[in-house]
């Protein structure tokens, strides 16, 4: 099979990156795409060119390094899969493939292909843990958890933080990324305790980082490679909201402690 590939060249974050033309020859029907841009890099090699830099790391649809826009699509036109798992069969031989990086404010080109994606760990790193301590492990018939509750941990938890939901929003917009990442804990008695700090600090994170605003196109759950539902969205949207009101309601139960203190009608002292 031979391609014809129209890729965004981009030497370092601050050059002027354009479209650069190449051809591909020598590629069989079970080759994955990133197989298809090592034998790209092959033969631009032996012709003394530089290759093609793109990045990719388990090649097993687990880590998502290697996300790029295929033909304007996110991961490709495999749906529920990353790009390394999408093989060139998917394509007619002959077909003009456009290859470009992840496009958003809060995700900027590195080189060629690869984009500095670590503001996604930074909203990790503003509340995406449990920090209380619990000493050891319970056993786990020991806490029940609904089982509704368990998928639906585990359904979120199933975020491999590849940035392809930003990159096909047309907001660039990380909601259902911090929504996956506060669902599945909120989903478990675990992440309780520490549910209005976290919610608020990854919010919050995530703004600082200039993600845009959501508003409910659903392009990221069609370019999630693990299908991920827009409902981690509104669930992230019901915690945040829960905990910006938690302080109001404290200091609205407060003068009604004090009343019942000096009440001795109900149950006070005199």
């Amino acid at each position: 099979m031979r391609f014809v590939l129209q890729i965004w060249k981009q030497e370092s974050p601050r050059s002027q990156g354009a479209f650069r033309r190449y051809e591909v020859s020598d590629i069989t029907a079970d080759m994955s795409f990133l197989e298809m841009l090592d034998v790209l890099n092959e033969q631009l090699a032996a012709k003394g060119e530089a290759p093609v830099a793109f990045e990719s790391d388990c090649r097993e649809g687990i880590c998502g390094t290697c996300g790029v826009m295929i033909n304007g699509a996110a991961h490709g036109p495999l749906g529920g899969a990353a790009v390394c798992q999408l093989h060139m069969r998917r394509f007619p031989d002959g077909a003009l493939l456009v290859i470009e990086p992840w496009r958003a404010r809060a995700f900027p080109v590195l080189k060629d292909l690869i984009v500095d994606r670590s503001a996604l760990d930074r909203i990790i790193g503003a509340g995406g843990f449990i920090s209380v301590p619990t000493g050891a492990a319970p056993e786990a018939s020991t806490r029940a958890v609904p089982k509704q509750n368990a998928d639906g941990a585990m359904d979120a938890a199933a975020c491999i933080g590849c940035g392809a939901c930003v990159a096909a929003c047309p907001n660039a917009s990380a909601a259902l990324f911090t929504g996956a990442k506060i669902s599945h804990l909120a989903f478990l008695p675990q992440g309780r305790p520490e549910r209005e700090r976290r919610v608020l600090s990854m919010v919050a994170r995530m703004d600082e980082e200039g993600f845009g605003n959501c508003t409910w196109h659903g392009e990221c759950q069609a370019a999630c490679p693990k299908s991920i539902s827009i409902d981690a969205i509104a669930l992230m949207n019901h915690e945040w909201l829960r905990a910006s009101l938690a302080p109001q309601r404290e200091v609205w139960r407060e003068p009604e402690a004090d009343a019942q203190s000096k009440d001795p009608g109900r149950g006070g002292t005199a």
